[in-house]
């Protein structure tokens, strides 16, 4: 018989990816706070990480991003960051969150790999390098 315990630990991860697979991801630091501040940050990491792992899509700037419409990820800096950069944003149509592609994609393929398995176990056995 198996019994059921809650994580000890909570952690936020934010994932980038298509059709191929995981582009880029990271775990949020404990305390933080996904601000426009933090979000630019990340979005710098991505676009290395999408010139390295997607040359092609890179370098004749046919890549797009969609993400949803959080505060931190609508912010005037953000936009201007796309503008600047070239960078196409998919709009995400308001209050639609049946339409995320991480409900289809992604999750599915998480709940899987972490499906009776302890966060701390996880990153101590590398799944989460591994299989992401």
């Amino acid at each position: 018989m198996f019994r059921r315990s809650k994580s000890r630990v909570k952690t936020m991860l934010l994932t980038f990816f298509d059709i191929r697979g995981i582009v880029h991801y990271e775990f949020v630091p404990t305390g933080q706070t996904v601000n426009q501040v933090y979000y630019l940050d990340v979005l710098e990491r991505l676009r290395e990480r999408v010139r390295w792992k997607r040359p092609e899509l890179f370098a004749n700037n046919s890549w797009i991003l969609h993400h949803n419409n959080a505060p931190a990820y609508m912010a005037l800096s953000v936009r201007e960051f796309f503008a600047t950069k070239q960078i196409t944003v998919l709009e995400h149509p308001a209050y639609s969150l049946d339409l995320a592609p991480n409900y289809f994609f992604l999750f599915p393929k998480i709940k899987e790999i972490l499906k009776g398995r302890h966060f701390d176990e996880l990153v101590t056995s590398g799944v989460i390098q591994w299989q992401l």
